[in-house]
């Protein structure tokens, strides 16, 4: 497994990440430790969770759940010092802290709380799940209108968040933070804040991002190159579609689908005709689509780390087979010419 360096930091981490966002809901802890045990032997170090998780369903009583999991194995195995852990605080919503916004506060009482859980002194990234302001992701790109923004306010906030992580890593509870669900404008935001009041910068930004989410390429791409910004890019098997299981309607028993029949509002006339393009091109080439979709990822002009789930040990094994795939040009010119005549499935 190849490592890459997280954004500007000493971290060198695999260029796959773990995810776990279904530990504690579709995932036991059993096998989620046997995951865990897994990825480690096929060299990813790297695992990403978040103080909402699990999801699928998310909920009030669940949240936590999937970091004491995380925290039960290091407590169990001691291997701490083999994983490159990543968490994230919550923004306003209806299941953390009554829905309070990210403030210098609630991000004090959410590494505590992360870090009780993940039975841990320290977290290696810190990242803030989704903007006070709003974002664009979650589907919200089709009538995204930023009007009602206020700027001053926005920097002002910037700067408590920055000043609490300044302190946070000060203290030695978390060594280096990033983005998630953020814009171009945003994040540099984030980063000139931080220069000017010589706090941590931005490593990292996670936003959604496959063959059939494309939002990164433009704006974004540009920025993570020149600013040494590491996408963590979460669904990159499009939350499933690209694995061909829900082709032909099929919804498998115990699937992301069976539980959200929408998937998130990907749900669309276009999503299965356009996967169905991208299943072909793996079968001309004589891959495996999941095997190619996550390897595409890997070979971006920037830095993308594709973080992964699976439900079940067939699952990850099943994705550990392709973890050193490099795909041949006559692949990414079959997949550029695809994105070229379906460039927005959802």
């Amino acid at each position: 497994m190849k490592n890459v360096r997280l954004g500007r930091t000493d971290l060198m981490v695999s260029q796959l990440c773990l995810g776990s966002m279904t530990w504690g809901t579709q995932t036991s802890e059993e096998d989620a430790h046997k995951q865990i045990e897994a990825s480690l032997d096929a060299g990813i170090n790297f695992i990403d969770t978040a103080e909402a998780y699990p999801v699928n369903p998310m909920s009030k009583e669940s949240a936590g759940s999937t970091e004491q999991i995380i925290g039960n194995w290091l407590a169990k195995t001691g291997r701490r010092d083999d994983v490159v852990l990543a968490s994230k605080v919550a923004g306003a919503g209806n299941y953390i802290r009554d829905g309070d916004e990210i403030s210098s506060k609630t991000i004090r009482e959410a590494v505590e709380g992360s870090l009780r859980r993940l039975q841990t002194d320290v977290i290696d990234l810190y990242q803030l799940h989704w903007p006070n302001r709003g974002s664009y992701m979650f589907r919200q790109n089709w009538d995204y209108d930023p009007s009602k923004q206020d700027r001053a306010a926005t920097v002002a906030h910037m700067e408590d968040v920055l000043g609490a992580l300044k302190s946070l890593v000060a203290e030695g509870k978390i060594r280096h933070v990033g983005l998630s669900n953020e814009s171009a404008w945003g994040t540099m935001m984030w980063l000139q804040i931080a220069q000017r009041m010589d706090a941590p910068r931005m490593e990292t930004i996670q936003n959604e991002y496959s063959l059939m989410c494309r939002l990164f390429d433009t704006d974004l791409a540009e920025l993570s190159h020149n600013e040494d910004m590491s996408l963590l890019a979460f669904s990159p098997l499009a939350v499933g579609y690209l694995t061909g299981k829900y082709q032909g309607g099929k919804v498998p028993e115990d699937s992301r689908m069976s539980i959200n029949d929408q998937m998130g509002g990907r749900a669309s006339d276009r999503v299965l005709p356009v996967a169905q393009v991208y299943l072909d091109i793996a079968e001309k080439h004589g891959l495996d689509p999941v095997h190619m979709s996550l390897a595409w990822c890997c070979q971006r002009p920037f830095s993308v780390i594709p973080i992964f789930g699976a439900t079940n040990m067939d699952q990850l094994n099943h994705i550990i087979a392709g973890k050193d795939l490099v795909l041949g040009q006559d692949v990414l010119d079959d997949i550029t010419a695809a994105h070229k005549a379906n460039p927005m499935p959802y």
